[in-house]
């Protein structure tokens, strides 16, 4: 989850010659041609074990042809990937130490829009909520969000709990959302953290207020998602109602600044997961991470099943830098190709 707020965050993240792009067999057809959206393919994909992609959005000073060189190479890279159910766009925001933000990328659902189009896959827009003017504002957006052709987003809220932010608590937002983007055959998630305490109780009163699905921090370890998956499986069996999506996030590091760079962003970090990532040759810290990410997944996912657990659980590859989409292409095309995510 990309998003640069201080605690946790939504900025974020070869090989071997691109396949072509399912169903197309033009072989003139460029990044540029539009595929077209499959109805209700990320609804499908949120009942079972949906694949998303966080992409690295253009900042607000970025040329038009910058935006347009790196949308060509996302395209390439997603479109050379057997299964992808959809496109996270993260907000890029700071916030300082009263809780004022710097937004680093302008409006984003052009940009969001424009890679839809092009992918033939639902865009969802991470939105930062806590520093919107009011509810009525939020409602606003998520309208204009709708007419621009984006149907999904990931309410966020402020770094700080002890901020009085002037925009919407994520619950509230999720109330406003809900309708709107239900209406028109979309849906609203949130994020989840598992190393916050009460998390699970916190998910349930968001799945209540209508989030559709969970996306995590960066994770680099399982049993904190392990047990927060668990409880919150608990307490839907309890309010007899059926769990969302959980989509634990994961990114390729490449060296010990990228580690600094997710600690930063909230993400928690075990001495020995660093030392499995950062622990040899340093050419292959890439694909030691990515060999990190498919085994906390696998213990995820073995967790889930050996418990009987009903809640569905996806991935969410991240880019966390423009550095970094061959390596995050590598490895969302490393979960595309493995049970459950293979495609039909």
């Amino acid at each position: 989850m990309l998003l640069l707020v201080g605690r946790g965050c939504a900025v974020r993240k070869a090989t071997r010659p691109p396949k072509r792009f399912i169903g197309r067999d033009d072989a003139r057809a460029t990044s540029a041609d539009p595929t077209p959206l499959r109805a209700g393919a990320l609804a499908r994909a949120l009942e079972g074990h949906p694949l998303f992609f966080e992409a690295v959005p253009p900042g607000a000073r970025t040329s038009p042809a910058a935006v347009e060189a790196r949308t060509e190479s996302l395209v390439r890279v997603l479109r050379a990937v057997a299964r992808v159910d959809a496109v996270v766009i993260p907000e890029l925001v700071d916030e300082n130490h009263d809780g004022r933000p710097r937004y680093r990328s302008g409006d984003l659902r052009p940009f969001a829009a424009s890679l839809q189009e092009r992918v033939g896959r639902e865009a969802i827009l991470n939105r930062v909520v806590a520093h919107l003017a009011s509810g009525p504002e939020l409602e606003v957006w998520a309208r204009e969000t709708i007419d621009r052709g984006v149907r999904h987003a990931v309410l966020v809220g402020g770094a700080s709990r002890y901020i009085p932010y002037p925009g919407p608590a994520v619950v509230e937002a999720d109330r406003v959302c809900r309708p709107i983007f239900r209406a028109a055959g979309g849906s609203i998630g949130n994020i989840a953290i598992p190393q916050r305490t009460g998390e699970a109780h916190r998910m349930l009163s968001k799945t209540r207020a209508g989030a559709a699905f969970f996306t995590t921090q960066i994770l680099f370890d399982a049993e904190q998602a392990i047990e927060v998956i668990r409880e919150y499986d608990l307490l839907c069996r309890q309010a007899a109602i059926p769990p969302v999506a959980v989509v634990p996030s994961f990114a390729p590091i490449v060296d010990e600044i990228d580690l600094e760079f997710v600690e930063w962003l909230g993400a928690d970090l075990s001495s020995s997961a660093e030392a499995a990532i950062l622990g040899g040759l340093e050419g292959e810290t890439a694909l030691r991470s990515e060999a990190r990410a498919v085994e906390v997944w696998d213990a995820i996912a073995s967790a889930v099943r050996r418990d009987g657990l009903s809640v569905p659980l996806g991935a969410n590859i991240e880019q966390i830098s423009p550095r970094h989409l061959e390596p995050a292409g590598r490895l969302l095309e490393r979960f595309a190709r493995r049970s459950p995510f293979t495609p039909d």
